[in-house]
């Protein structure tokens, strides 16, 4: 009997280290995995989705957004940057202008202005609009079910003026000559206009410990896959340079600057910062401002000033144009295809904000409930032809190792043409970016028999001789 009672023990022993072996071999699986997720390889033909959960569906909520991220796996989409998720702050929440729903006195016209998302009242807490914390992990689980990432909007400049650390640790803030909390100041010492939140002052060692626990609760608790940082260039690149770095130590992540400054993308800092030049060049472009000359100036100085691992962010619409200064087809008017089509081609990676894919044609609003279209039409399909290609041509390739651009001379002043090229395939861009029409042929400096992505024609290029003509921000995308 003794015996049998030992041959048992050893056997349960047995079979515990079999199960345990297959429960650690499990989790080093689920990790490589989400390791997985996070990779150079991956941002090269990365394009990435701005989600405001607020105005995406009528219902403003997680669960409505994580419904449609099949629809943006059509449109090649491997990073959702979700808008800040976070309790927003009631005390000095803006309504309009510099109006203050404190203000208002009508009580159903409060009820109508949910302030705004970069006001924070918790940096580990979700809005009840929105919905609960295991709403938000069933929309990252979906995500990552899908093979994309979630990136959170961190808001790191400031905080909304009901956050605890108001009163726990006013020590945390910038404070004015007679030791009061500020809102962002200018550095004449004006204000920025962002009186519903309040100043952090980075000198503080306890703010920044602080700060960086926070962001790394949402990669250890929640699963997420980095951060979209606000103003990145207003906070100390000090801060930055010890922050990063714990974070990435936690699992791999994907960090993107709101901030144009080369400097934040230095030594495995942020992966991108934003195309900022670009978009206000092509949009003065789309207005008759600027030129083809000015967008060669634009690719020598970005050639300049970055190194070659860092990304830019191409976009026509972020969630701040279209609020504050208007839709795609106010900003570059008939020139609308065309940039949309100059943002996927164009070394970097393609932003798509909330409605875009739909055609969005109206301002949402910024402190109140609003809705996007849902009817696709010709910008989705657009949308899809370009991720076909970029998802699928390394001469695409817009990440670390970035397929290179060169530059094709022409006959013509206001036709731009320039060819991406990477691991033996071509992708060469040619368009008219003018608002005259150029349907007498012109030449190009090139020679090769292509296919146009769009039209599927067979297009053979000669050095030299004149075989091509487009009509006013007519363009073509040929593939070798």
């Amino acid at each position: 009997m003794k015996k049998l009672s030992i041959l048992f023990v050893i056997i349960s022993l047995l079979l515990a280290c079999k199960t345990d072996k297959k429960t650690t071999d499990k989790v080093k699986e689920d990790t490589v995995s989400k390791k997985a997720l996070v990779s150079n390889e991956m941002m090269e033909s990365a394009i990435i989705y701005e989600a405001n959960i607020r105005q995406y569906s009528p219902e403003g909520s997680f669960d409505a957004f994580a419904k449609d991220i099949p629809v943006l796996k059509e449109l090649g989409v491997k990073i959702i940057w979700l808008m800040p998720v976070y309790p927003i702050s009631v005390t000095k929440r803006k309504a309009t202008g510099d109006t203050f729903v404190s203000e208002i006195k009508d009580p159903k016209e409060k009820e109508k202005y949910m302030g705004s998302y970069y006001a924070v009242s918790d940096y580990r807490g979700v809005s009840a609009d929105y919905g609960t914390k295991e709403d938000l992990k069933n929309l990252v689980k979906t995500a990552h079910d899908n093979e994309m990432l979630v990136i959170l909007d961190w808001v790191p400049n400031h905080t909304g003026w009901d956050h605890k650390w108001i009163t726990e640790h006013p020590e945390y803030y910038t404070k004015n000559k007679e030791g009061v909390i500020t809102d962002p100041l200018n550095d004449d010492g004006t204000s920025k206009g962002w009186q519903d939140v309040a100043d952090l002052d980075y000198s503080n060692a306890g703010l920044r410990k602080a700060m960086t626990a926070d962001m790394k609760y949402w990669l250890t608790d929640e699963d997420i896959d980095g951060f979209r940082c606000d103003v990145a260039g207003e906070v100390p690149v000090a801060f930055w340079e010890e922050a990063i770095p714990q974070l990435r130590e936690v699992k791999p992540i994907f960090m993107l600057a709101e901030a144009w400054e080369p400097e934040l993308l230095k030594g495995n800092l942020f992966d991108m910062c934003y195309g900022w030049e670009s978009h206000f060049l092509m949009a003065d472009i789309a207005k008759g401002k600027k030129d083809v000359k000015d967008w060669d100036k634009y690719i020598e100085k970005v050639t300049k000033d970055y190194e070659k691992d860092d990304i830019i962010m191409n976009f026509t619409e972020n969630h701040d144009e279209n609020s504050w200064k208007g839709t795609v087809k106010e900003t570059f008017g008939e020139a609308d295809e065309v940039m949309a089509v100059l943002s996927y081609l164009a070394p970097g990676m393609p932003l798509i904000y909330s409605g875009q894919e739909y055609g969005l044609n109206h301002k949402l609003k910024f402190f109140e409930k609003d809705s996007i279209p849902k009817t696709k039409g010709k910008y989705f399909e657009l949308y899809k032809k370009l991720k076909d290609l970029k998802v699928t041509n390394p001469a695409l390739n817009g990440g670390k190792n970035a397929a290179s651009y060169t530059k094709i001379e022409t006959s013509e002043e206001n036709i731009l043409a320039f060819v991406r090229e990477k691991a033996g395939k071509k992708v060469v861009f040619i368009a008219n970016l003018s608002n005259s029409d150029m349907t007498n042929k012109f030449s190009v400096d090139y020679k090769g028999d292509f296919t146009d992505l769009f039209s599927n024609k067979k297009i053979t290029l000669e050095k030299d001789t004149a075989v091509l003509g487009l009509s006013k921000w007519e363009y073509m995308v040929l593939v070798e």
